[in-house]
Formats: C-alpha cells, sequence, structure tokens
C-alpha cells in the first residue's frame, strides 16, 4: 500500500513532530501554569455533565 519511502517519511514525520511539541510544550508550561488555573473543574464539571446525560438516557430507555 505504501512504498518503503513514504513508510519511512511518516516515522520520521511523526518522530519530528513530537520532539517538537514537547519542545514547545516545555518552554510554554510555565505561562500555561499561570494563564489556565482552575481547568481541572471545567474538566471534572463537563465529564460529571455527559455521565448525568448519559444516565438519564439509560433510565429513560428502560
Amino acid at each position: 500500500m505504501f512504498s518503503t519511502g513514504q513508510k519511512i517519511f511518516a516515522i520520521f514525520f511523526v518522530v519530528a513532530f513530537i520532539i517538537i511539541m514537547v519542545i514547545s510544550y516545555r518552554k510554554d508550561k510555565k505561562i500555561h501554569l499561570n494563564q489556565f488555573r482552575g481547568t481541572k473543574w471545567v474538566l471534572i464539571g463537563f465529564i460529571a455533565f455527559m455521565a448525568i446525560l448519559l444516565l438519564i438516557k439509560y433510565l429513560l430507555t428502560q
């Protein structure tokens, strides 16, 4: 399906992309910790909301 050259390119691209993303995240980590305080509560609220919706759907279909 893919040639050897395409597979090698894909592997190098993925590795390079991951390395660049890690470096960028490490540079911006201090800024993110200051600007995005409290986001874990938003995530917890979203997960709880989705769980409640799924529970309601489950209860109404039975």
